[in-house]
């Protein structure tokens, strides 16, 4: 493989060195070197580019295609970000049908599809084909098929199978896909007018992993497998959701379109023989820059095929995909249009399918385990059974209304398996080997770490405990309150943290504003010195760590109810309850009807807002904090200063000197003012410190007014807006944006 390129090897240049000649020369170059990058990386499996510089490349393309806006092409990478949410899927009438495939459940009914296929040729013209005949096996990949159209070689359209006729136009979030090409190498392929590929999109078993993780997280139902999760991301309204799920693609297939006649009764597609062969099509998809599935085989007899199917079948779980079978399919194009199709499949191909990994077991108990967010999760015990190459013995239910559906008991046999060879999942129970014995689970009342009743959010499925102090919640929670947009106290990273939690210094936030130097210059950290001592957190970080514990006990009200960590109550949310309730003693008295008569806060995060502060153990914490000096309410002048800035609509960009970016939001909200992280119309202010980057350039192309440092510092100082000459620097930006074009 060649030498990784770094950052140092290719020129960088700012959107301001360009003229409009040279932004044009410029993009196309960077779009020639990202989509070969995409390629190595995602097709060849051989990257030459670094992420980081993949990375800035990528930036400065945007920055390119915001400032000229007439530079955007279809193909370019920048278009695989995902765009805003549509309200619907337009339907797609394919260009051939997309049929489905006949069945083989096992090498018997493999050998009656042989028998057929040879029976058939027999009575067949062999001019236009070779014999003896050969076989085309490849795996057959458990994901959602897709249509792509390319015109020219240029990606037009992205569709779901739907009903094999109609399907749904997904190109937004097709195009969100890496390895899928928008537009081909030059070739076969790319000189056609009009090309049609048949494919399927699947979600790698790390990333269907990571997706259930999140999911269960959220007290959300998790996906049944791969395939679903892969079907779900492409249907998806807004294809931003799509292009975080990490799908890929392996295309295998031309339209029918392209070799029948009555299949295209348009007229669209040119008839070609496509390389004339089902192996030689792939070589022209690897060509073209689509991604092929390596394990292919080129079989000439039934016993070929068969040990295909069952070295497939052994290395099933060891791929990094999911897959249910193998496809068999005549090579020829030629016999493949003369054996034609039944009303539902091609006679020509056929799926051997594998068979089904589920094993019996007894379920022993249900346990309750207590996520870092404050989830009950229901875990099944089970006998240890081997599964998919590895052995089992527990498995998630997820919540209460999971263990109804499936109907099962304590004490039942029954059914599990791996979803997506990967997870175990508990299936179901077999009733009729039930004796008398099994009893029914029932969900905790109070939580089983820390004994604090639980309840459940409307409109949530799974049960919570909210409790502040809950020890299984409480390195996720003492992170949160240390982090940057809530408390913010320096030094304190995971690793001290999760000392100080085993050394029974630190259980809940209100422990921080009780450390002592001693105790914590003292801390030992789990490493140990060339001579055999243990490290310690020693005298200088203490003193250090010490200090910004204090200094945050200044941190506006809002971030230290963000830092709580109330379900739902992010930093937009605290805002806004902050700046109606201005003490803590008026949040908490506040009840459901208050909290959800506020713009915003809808019933979910007012039961929540509520169920958290009504827990005893939580007004303990609370009231240690008051104790403690922190400064849980809004200054009186602050209240006075509220509406100043009320309505209007602030992002920051780039690097301030007097502030901090989050100091800087704080002041502006202080005085009422909306602070964004991105730039939209509905934007009223960008300010713009120094090396900003594509949302100053953004703001430009929208015609946004850009503020500078000394501008913002002057509406913090004078409370408002009067200090600002808004027309003046209105004028500033028109003249910046006719340079830049």
């Amino acid at each position: 493989m060649e030498d990784r390129i770094s950052p140092q090897s290719l020129e960088h240049l700012s959107v301001q060195d360009l003229s409009a000649q040279r932004a044009d020369a410029r993009a196309e170059e960077l779009r020639r070197t990202l989509k070969q990058a995409s390629h190595e990386y995602y097709v060849l499996d051989a990257p030459r580019l670094s992420d980081e510089v993949y990375d800035s490349l990528l930036q400065e393309l945007l920055a390119i295609e915001t400032a000229h806006p007439h530079l955007i092409t279809a193909t370019s990478p920048t278009r695989r970000v995902g765009a805003t949410p549509s309200d619907a899927f337009a339907p797609v009438k394919h260009a051939a049908r997309m049929y489905s495939l006949g069945n083989a459940m096992n090498f018997a009914e493999l050998d009656a599809w042989f028998d057929r296929i040879e029976a058939a040729v027999g009575n067949l013209d062999a001019s236009s084909f070779s014999l003896p005949i050969c076989y085309s096996c490849e795996l057959k990949i458990d994901g959602s098929s897709i249509a792509l159209n390319y015109a020219h070689g240029e990606l037009t359209r992205a569709a779901t199978r739907g009903d094999g006729r109609v399907g749904e136009d997904i190109t937004a979030n097709a195009r969100t896909v890496r390895d899928i090409p928008l537009r081909l190498a030059k070739g076969l392929l790319a000189d056609l007018p009009q090309l049609e590929v048949r494919g399927e999109i699947y979600l790698p078993k790390t990333s269907f992993q990571q997706l259930n993780k999140l999911a269960d997280e959220a007290g959300e139902k998790p996906f049944a497998n791969p395939r679903n999760a892969a079907a779900g991301s492409l249907r998806q309204k807004d294809s931003r959701v799509t292009a975080g799920r990490e799908l890929a693609s392996f295309i295998y297939a031309p339209s029918e379109a392209h070799m029948n006649p009555q299949e295209d009764a348009a007229g669209d597609f040119p008839r070609s023989d496509l390389g004339g062969t089902q192996h030689a099509f792939l070589d022209l998809l690897c060509q073209a820059g689509f991604r092929v599935n390596p394990d292919v085989q080129l079989a000439r007899t039934r016993a070929d095929v068969h040990a295909f199917c069952t070295a497939a079948l052994e290395k099933r779980h060891d791929l990094p995909y999911e897959i249910d079978g193998v496809v068999v399919k005549v090579d020829s194009f030629a016999l493949q249009q003369q054996l034609g199709y039944t009303a539902k499949a091609p006679r020509w191909a056929i799926a051997f399918k594998f068979p089904p990994e589920e094993k019996t077991t007894v379920l022993r108990e249900i346990r309750i385990q207590v996520g870092r967010t404050g989830n009950l999760t229901p875990v099944a015990e089970f006998d240890p059974v081997l599964v998919a190459g590895s052995t089992i013995a527990r498995a998630t239910l997820h919540n209460e209304d999971e263990i109804k559906r499936k109907g099962v008991l304590v004490g039942d046999t029954i059914i599990v398996r791996k979803a997506g060879d990967v997870i175990p999942e508990v299936v179901g129970a077999i009733e009729s080997l039930r004796d008398g014995t099994q009893r029914v689970f029932q969900m905790p009342t109070h939580c089983p770490s820390c004994g604090t009743a639980v309840h459940r959010i409307p409109g949530e499925v799974a049960l919570r405990c909210e409790n502040i102090d809950c020890p299984a919640q409480s390195l996720e929670r003492l992170r949160h309150w240390v982090s940057r947009g809530a408390a913010d106290i320096e030094g304190l990273g995971t690793e001290t943290i999760a000392s100080l939690i085993d050394a029974g210094l630190l259980r809940n936030v209100a422990d921080f504003y009780s450390l002592g130097y001693e105790e914590l210059r003292d801390l030992g950290l789990g490493r140990f010195r060339r001579d055999g001592s243990e490290q310690t957190f020693g005298e200088i970080m203490a003193k250090k760590v010490l200090a910004n514990i204090e200094a945050s006990k200044q941190r506006p009200f809002a971030r230290l109810l963000f830092g709580l960590g109330i379900r739902h109550v992010g930093t937009t949310m605290s805002d806004l309850l902050t700046a109606r309730f201005t003490t803590l003693g008026q949040l908490q008295a506040a009840g459901i009807e208050e909290l959800s008569a506020i713009d915003g806060v809808g019933p979910q995060i007012a039961h929540s807002a509520r169920s958290f502060f009504e827990l005893p153990e939580n007004q303990a914490v609370l009231q240690r904090l008051l104790n403690a000096g922190l400064q849980l309410k809004n200054d009186a002048a602050d209240h006075q200063l509220e509406q100043s800035l009320a309505g209007v609509k602030f992002v920051l960009t780039g690097a301030l000197t007097q502030l901090t970016r989050i100091e800087a939001a704080d002041q502006l909200k202080r005085l009422g003012a909306r602070v964004s992280s991105s730039v939209s119309s509905q934007t009223d202010y960008v300010i713009a410190g120094a090396d900003a980057g594509s949302k100053y350039d953004k703001a430009i192309s929208l015609g946004i007014t850009v503020l500078d440092e000394d501008d913002l510092l002057r509406i913090i100082a004078g409370g408002g807006l009067d200090g600002i000459q808004a027309a003046g620097k209105a004028a500033d930006v028109s003249t910046a944006a006719e340079d830049v074009h």
